[in-house]
């Protein structure tokens, strides 16, 4: 007989009796991983494992093996600036897909902190500084993950909102904005969207760790009703005392905090055995969700119909562009008016599509802007290439097309297990040159890896080869060992090793074509308690001129009909494990876009990076589009937009600065161990229109501010004029596209209350809603504000009667329509 786990009492009351059929030892095995990636198998009770998966803007699997390659989606904060739940839903759906395909029957996502300061180094990960935005995007993106019988992690609860000393850091946040703000992000994603776990950050908040803190039965269990599983972060619980808590699940495994010492604590009576099978119980109600449970029926039987993963990677790219200046309606371009195109910029033909960490996936392939304008464009235009400023740092894996297996005879590397006297334990062909294990895929007995390839030189010149890895690695260059010993690294971050390994290089001179034979024996660390490691093989770009490489792309662009610059951030700057110092572009990129502009007045700006950076010329260029992370599709999306196939959809989830000293809330380095939340509930826009109503500075670019490619005329608003307190309110206006293109607006509704008898902001979003219309047409929009929106916390949630004012437009600072309606 199979139960159907949508049939809640009757699964529930199964389920309690297959946790009780569980000795005490394999009930608290349950509660600790497998592995890094997996939970225990128990056969005898028809259980399976659960397979976890990293990350949130796509599904890697258990390996970060680039032959299993994955669907790279544009990063969160692109996703965000689309401003369209059913977008985040079919994102979802994807990334559910994915799931199935790799195996996985959880995926870790979404990433749903808010961008509490500019310097937080994950928010290309996070979703908006608004927890009206983020809530409404994580519902829908789980709503889309769980339709595909695959369970969404909401993660990380919570308060985790900067990575500096994130082990460690205690986020002190009064009840107030905690509830409003931090923990508002969540709510959906668990009430509405019902998800199935969540996870549990690193941070304490108010003096207890998360995997520790009472706030994992309130709100979470109790107000909100979760019934899912509580994961911690990957070593994120710190002792016995979590599974006090409403923690369930210790990752990763096997060796942990709980196992014999969690028993031991039941058996002296310091937890109660009560506790241990209530935990048992939700993760049993998780495998019968997905799957893996016998005798169970899955919570979803019959797949959604499936969406095209890279025609959809290239359309949340389009929609999560942001066109924030278009002097002179210089875009879109027409094609057919030109004859020479200046492309330039590090990025423009090495992108950044995805951030670094844990979000990190393995895409068959990425089109860079340079490639996607290329294919675009017609054949008659020429398209000139200058890099002009260097960007990336350090050591970068060759290039697949010029590696060639020198044992196979095939593209790739060879790579060979070998054991401590060694012999071969076993060898495999490979794609890249850069190479990550995170706890599978390295035979057991390994001691050592032998990497070989021949990688193939581009032009005659100098060329700086090198290895990176942490620990002993050798490196021979054309049969010539020119190093063997140990690199240091020096990351207090884990695993951050794997990504940017410490590294060495030297010199190479070759012809155009040269084979130049690349090997590298690593030797693997002993003792390690969760087992990664990574070998880097590539080259270093070492500019002598960075002068002569701006003045070589200022006369490019003197000679072209349009500049198109791309510029953004490294792996260095934005990445998991630490925040940013600053938001400077790196190297000379600032200098290289001013010249340029100098040269050329129909220049175009896109901006490559996850999370603010400062444009100091951002007034002296005719446009600018961000484009974010922008996922495998990225070169194509951005020729879409600046062609004109397709309309920059996106509106700003989070306030751009124009200067770091004019931040309101800034700081994300701990103070004696604390991180001090206190600007409350003013933060991101609504720190800032405190700031300017004091006579401070405003962003130079507003939240939910975006352009188009046509104009629209927001008709007059309607509402009722009173409603009972503990009601929402229904707002209604007509939008019209007054402009000759089709497009797509974002009305915006936010609340304000002038004349409080408590803090609140200037203003808070309420709702929004999209529309696209044809030229000349127009539509109905009806917005529902809900009750929360009229509500403030104070020992539970409160309203203030009154009037309050509805403001409708297009941005945090735009001029609004204004309702009065009275909250009785």
């Amino acid at each position: 007989m199979s139960v159907s786990a949508n049939a809640p009492v009757l699964v529930d009351t199964r389920i309690r009796k297959l946790a009780e059929s569980l000795t005490l030892e394999q009930q608290v095995s349950l509660l600790t991983g497998a592995d890094v990636w997996s939970t225990i198998e128990i056969p005898e009770i028809g259980l399976r494992r659960i397979v976890v998966s990293d990350g949130p803007a796509g599904v890697r699997g258990e390996d970060f093996d680039e032959r299993h390659d994955s669907i790279s989606l544009p990063s969160s904060s692109s996703l965000a600036a689309a401003w369209s739940v059913d977008l985040a839903r079919r994102y979802g759906q994807v990334l559910g897909q994915e799931a199935h395909r790799k195996g996985v029957h959880v995926v870790l996502g979404p990433t749903i902190n808010l961008h509490r300061s500019p310097l937080g180094g994950r928010h290309f990960e996070c979703m908006s500084e608004d927890p009206v935005l983020t809530a409404q995007l994580a519902a829908g993106y789980v709503t889309g993950v769980q339709s595909t019988g695959v369970g969404a992690t909401p993660k990380h609860y919570v308060a985790n909102d900067a990575e500096t000393d994130r082990f460690t850091a205690d986020s002190i946040v009064a009840d107030r904005p905690l509830r409003e703000l931090y923990l508002a992000a969540f709510e959906q994603a668990v009430t509405e969207a019902k998800a199935w776990l969540v996870m549990s950050s690193y941070n304490s908040i108010n003096g207890t760790t998360a995997s520790e803190n009472k706030l994992l039965e309130t709100p979470l269990s109790t107000d909100w009703g979760f019934d899912g599983v509580v994961v911690s972060d990957w070593t994120g619980i710190r002792s016995v005392e979590a599974a006090k808590a409403r923690q369930d699940l210790e990752m990763p495994g096997p060796r942990g905090h709980w196992g014999p010492n969690l028993v031991a604590a039941v058996e002296a009576g310091d937890i109660s055995r009560e506790a241990i099978l209530e935990k048992v119980a939700r993760i049993l109600r998780l495998a019968a969700r997905v799957g893996v449970l016998d005798g169970f029926e899955p919570a979803v039987t019959e797949m959604p119909e499936e969406i095209n993963g890279r025609a959809f990677a290239r359309e949340v790219a389009v929609r999560g562009s942001v066109l924030v200046r278009n002097d002179g309606n210089l875009l879109p371009l027409d094609a057919s008016m030109l004859k020479r195109v200046a492309v330039i910029g590090h990025h423009a033909s090495e992108a950044r599509t995805q951030g670094g960490g844990s979000a990190t996936v393995m895409p068959l392939q990425v089109i860079s802007p340079l490639e996607g304008l290329r294919e675009a464009l017609p054949d008659d235009v020429e398209v000139t290439y200058s890099r002009g400023a260097q960007v990336v740092d350090g050591l970068q894996e060759f290039p697949r097309s010029a590696l060639h297996n020198p044992v196979a005879g095939v593209p790739g590397v060879r790579v060979t297990f070998l054991d401590a006297e060694g012999a071969v334990l076993s060898a495999e062909d490979r794609l890249a040159s850069h190479l990550i294990w995170f706890g599978v895929g390295i035979p057991e007995g390994t001691n050592s890896i032998r990497i070989e390839t021949e990688w193939t030189a581009p032009d005659d010149r100098v060329h700086h080869l090198g290895v990176g890895a942490a620990g002993r690695v050798s490196l021979i260059l054309d049969g010539d060992t020119v190093f063997d010993d140990e690199l240091v690294d020096e990351h207090d971050v884990l695993g951050a090793a794997l990504f940017s390994p410490p590294q060495v290089t030297f010199p190479v001179t070759t012809a155009a074509g040269q084979r130049v034979s690349v090997s590298s024996v690593f030797t693997l660390p002993e003792n390690q308690g969760i087992p990664f490691s990574a070998i880097l093989l590539g080259e270093e770009a070492v500019v002598d001129d960075a002068e002569g490489e701006i003045a070589a792309a200022v006369e490019a662009a003197r000679g072209a009909d349009v500049a198109v610059i791309v510029v953004g951030t490294t792996a260095a700057i934005e990445s998991e494990g630490f925040d940013r110092k600053d938001l400077d572009l790196p190297g000379h990129q600032d200098r290289l876009v001013a010249a340029v502009a100098a040269a050329n007045p129909r220049t175009v700006v896109v901006v490559n990076s996850g999370s603010p950076v400062l444009m100091p010329w951002r007034n002296d260029v005719c446009s600018v589009l961000l484009g974010w992370f922008g996922g495998q599709e990225f070169g194509a999306a951005i020729a879409d937009v600046l062609l004109g196939a397709a309309e920059p959809g996106g509106r700003l989830p989070t306030s751009w600065p124009a200067a770091l000293e004019e931040v309101p809330v800034l700081s994300t380095t701990p103070v004696g161990g604390k991180v001090l939340y206190e600007e409350g509930i003013h933060m991101g826009y609504r720190a800032w229109l405190k700031q300017a109503a004091a006579g401070g500075a405003s962003p130079a670019y507003p939240f939910g501010f975006g352009l188009g490619y046509t104009s629209f005329n927001l008709g007059p608003v309607s509402a009722d004029s009173s409603i009972p307190a503990g009601e929402g309110l229904a707002v209604r206006l007509p939008v019209t596209n007054t402009g000759i293109r089709s497009g797509r607006e974002v009305v915006q509704v936010y609340v304000a209350r002038p004349d409080s008898a408590i803090d609140r902001p200037i203003r808070w979003l309420a709702a929004f809603a999209s529309v696209e219309l044809a030229p000349g047409t127009s539509k109905e929009v009806d917005i529902q504000i809900p009750a929360r929106a009229f509500e403030h916390y104070d020992g539970g949630w409160q309203v203030e009667s009154g009037e309050f004012r509805i403001l409708v437009g297009r941005h945090a600072e735009d001029e609004f329509q204004t309702l009065v309606v009275q909250v009785e």
